[in-house]
């Protein structure tokens, strides 16, 4: 598995392996941070893998989406084509596309840290210390050292740990027709699909009657 940053390594190594150029110039060779993230978001490239510390993996699958979005990209076609042609597709279909040797594919684990962490996480909490008994009324009382930093202290180990936010859906990019890009919440099968895109159809026709679409179809 790869970061995002080995990930980009090496999806700039495989386009320069095997370079077509980009017909209208205005397609960058390499995808950044933001791309990818954005390619997630309607469903041309697949979540991540999982997380190493608060490193994002990734595998040889997204490797071979994002080459073969950049090879679409560089022949012309526009993100609402390719989404069409490439989302969830099977990794044969992306492996034609991409043309990526199979060296790139290989992947390595990461090496362990060198200075291995302490587990904190196993040590017992330290036990507050025990208050004092209430001093004699008729003695003046004196604050003794550090009693208040340890009356605080007692006071946050009491406290329960926050609730984690609750993790935010990834977006899926159902295309409509039309330049139309519907985002849903997850992603569905290919005869979901099918019956989003007729139902839509008043939609993209009212869409079309206004100039809202670029008038390619689904």
């Amino acid at each position: 598995m790869w970061t995002m940053e080995q990930l980009v390594e090496r999806v700039s190594a495989a386009l320069a392996a095997e370079s077509p150029g980009a017909p209208n110039g205005r397609v960058r060779e390499v995808p950044d941070r933001r791309s990818i993230r954005w390619y997630t978001t309607i469903g041309l490239v697949d979540r991540p893998l999982g997380t190493r510390g608060r490193a994002v993996l990734y595998g040889p699958r997204h490797l071979l989406q994002l080459v073969a979005i950049k090879r679409r990209q560089a022949a012309g076609l526009t993100l609402a084509e390719i989404q069409a042609e490439l989302a969830g597709a099977s990794e044969d279909t992306l492996a034609a596309v991409a043309r990526v040797p199979d060296g790139f594919l290989h992947t390595e684990m990461p090496p362990p840290d060198r200075q291995a962490r302490s587990p904190f996480w196993k040590a017992a909490p330290t036990p507050p210390a025990a208050f004092a008994p209430p001093p004699d009324p008729g003695l003046p009382v004196e604050p003794a050292e550090g009693s208040t930093r340890q009356a605080l202290a007692a006071v946050v180990q009491t406290l329960g740990t926050p609730p984690s936010p609750a993790p935010q859906a990834l977006i899926t990019g159902v295309p409509l027709g039309g330049g139309v890009i519907l985002l849903l919440p997850h992603h569905g099968t290919d005869l979901d699909r099918d019956e989003i895109v007729a139902a839509a159809r008043p939609l993209l026709d009212l869409l079309a009657s206004r100039g809202l679409t670029d008038g390619r179809n689904a």
